[in-house]
């Protein structure tokens, strides 16, 4: 009497799908085996797939078959696509068991092995089923790339977003909060380009966003969180952006500013400028050294009666400072900039004035922006023409098409960006009953903020170092909107006399109200 092993596999989607089971199969290989006189040693239960033959209990039987060499002859399954989907795989493993003095065999598709011709249709009973395998892929793969192109958004939603189903049984993702609006956060400050990746991240999970770090770098690369699903390319098809179904988190020229200045191609006002935890140390990594202008660290010192906090200088130049008594300056220095009674009208007079000036420039800037775009179309259509008259190869075109459309993408979000924001109206008089508001209490703002308020205070005032001395503070340049208010309070301490029109000279540091929100009304 023959001595056999069954193998039973069943995976969820065949049983599903098809009405295979672990029980149906088991009771047709005992009634073979009764039939046949076979005596059965084991039942191998299995509910992987049949892609390879990296499956647990597979493993595990021929493990036992090969201590147990010479007691078991048969491997008995059902089909042969119970046994593998994979013809390679199968030949393998036919040919290891076999080594192992076992054969594999089919009961619904019996073959006798020993006679050459059964090896062709063992050839199909194994073909068949990789062949619906890879159909079944094939189907899907195409099936997603279609939904892609329709603007779908396939998987799980990313961070921000959530899945949800329509009453008709369609799948979207919408926006989530409050993880959207966190998210949007840390894209806006990257776009400003103050802090790094990483420290804008830590930031927004204080703030409740839940995400690694793997996860934020994908998210700031992701194309889909201004509208666009990325669509990559398949044989003759190039990678493309189709415009999506669901809600944009951002625009997208936001979107193309970020990385620019994560990349390092935007000029900005401070780069990777770390979070401090020591609530004494607000201004570490604005000082320079007086002497070799090197930045002034800080750090405390334990002494007899508590512990003292000082800015230094790490070189051997030498300065040192209290803490304390450099921020008490510090808040002296921003009272500076606090206007003066009379000052807040003739200010706004002013800013009203520039701003009709400056808006005018909208329409020359959206024109600059379409000339742009033809000039690209036009370098665009040169290549092809060139292409068609082989002075240059299909290589060399890609590339040139390649950095064109890319350059093409970022001027047509721009344009965007613009025809959006003219239909949007302003209102400056808020806007600058803000500002004038915030200026004229920022020394108490600034004495009330948390650390990290008090940096993003002093780097919106202070787009470069200050220099700080025995005799106070120095710096090259200020925030243009407080410089223009600390000229005018110089102005009218030195001559009360000065008329509106000698103010109006200095309306050229006035920026537009968008850079007015940004800086000041966060």
């Amino acid at each position: 009497m023959k001595t056999a092993d069954l193998y039973v596999r069943v995976s969820t989607d065949e049983q599903a799908d098809k009405g295979y089971s672990q029980r149906g199969q088991e009771e047709m290989l005992r009634k073979y085996c009764g039939i046949n006189n076979i005596s059965v040693r084991n039942v191998i239960y299995e509910d992987h797939s049949a892609k390879t033959f990296n499956r647990p209990q597979w493993s595990k039987l021929l493990l036992d078959l090969k201590k147990s060499k010479g007691k078991v002859e048969l491997t008995l399954f059902t089909k042969w696509d119970r046994f593998s989907r994979n013809a390679g795989d199968a030949y393998q493993m036919i040919s290891i068991l076999r080594r192992l003095g076992v054969e594999p065999q089919a009961i619904e598709q019996p073959l006798d092995l020993s006679i050459p011709e059964n090896k062709m249709m063992l050839a199909f009973y194994l073909a068949a089923p990789e062949v619906e395998n890879d159909r079944r892929a094939l189907n899907t793969f195409h099936g997603m790339r279609r939904a892609r192109k329709e603007g779908r958004y396939m998987g799980v939603a990313p961070v921000g977003y959530v899945n949800k189903i329509t009453e008709g049984g369609n799948k979207y993702i919408a926006l989530r909060e409050p993880q959207a609006s966190l998210l949007k956060w840390a894209f806006e400050e990257l776009a400003q380009g103050i802090y790094s990746v990483e420290e804008v991240r830590r930031q927004a999970v204080r703030k409740g966003l839940r995400c690694s770090k793997t996860c934020f770098w994908r998210a700031i690369e992701n194309p889909l969180y201004f509208g666009k699903i990325f669509i990559p390319g398949y044989k003759d098809e190039e990678s493309r952006l189709a415009q999506g179904q669901h809600e944009a988190l951002i625009s997208e020229n936001l979107f193309y500013e970020m990385q620019d200045a994560i990349d390092g191609k935007k000029k900005r006002q401070r780069l990777n400028v770390k979070e401090i935890s020591n609530d004494m140390f607000p201004l570490r990594g604005f000082l320079n050294c007086p002497k070799c202008h090197r930045l002034l660290t800080a750090s405390a010192s334990k002494g007899r009666n508590g512990r003292y906090h000082y800015y230094h200088c790490v070189a051997s130049c030498g300065p040192r400072y209290a803490a304390g008594m450099v921020n008490d300056l510090f808040v002296r220095e921003l009272q500076k900039f606090k206007p003066h009674k009379g000052v807040t009208e003739l200010f706004k007079l002013v800013v009203n004035k520039a701003f009709k000036g400056q808006t005018k420039n909208s329409q020359s800037e959206k024109k600059h922006v379409l000339e742009q775009i033809d000039s690209l179309n036009n370098k665009l259509s040169k290549a092809r023409e060139l292409l068609l008259a082989s002075d240059i190869d299909a290589k060399d075109y890609r590339t040139i098409k390649t950095e064109i459309e890319e350059k093409l993408v970022r001027q047509e979000a721009r344009l965007t960006e613009m025809t959006t924001s003219v239909g949007s109206p302003v209102n400056l008089e808020k806007m600058l009953d803000k500002a004038v508001s915030t200026l004229s209490n920022i020394d108490v703002i600034y004495s009330k903020s948390d650390i990290n308020q008090k940096r993003e205070i002093i780097g919106s005032i202070y787009p470069e170092k200050l220099t700080f001395s025995e005799s106070g503070y120095r710096t090259t340049r200020t925030n243009e909107i407080v410089s223009l208010i600390f000229q005018i309070n110089s102005d009218l301490v030195k001559d009360k006399s000065r008329t509106f029109s000698d103010f109006s000279q200095k309306s050229g540091f006035v920026p537009l109200p968008q850079q007015l929100s940004n800086q000041f009304f966060r």
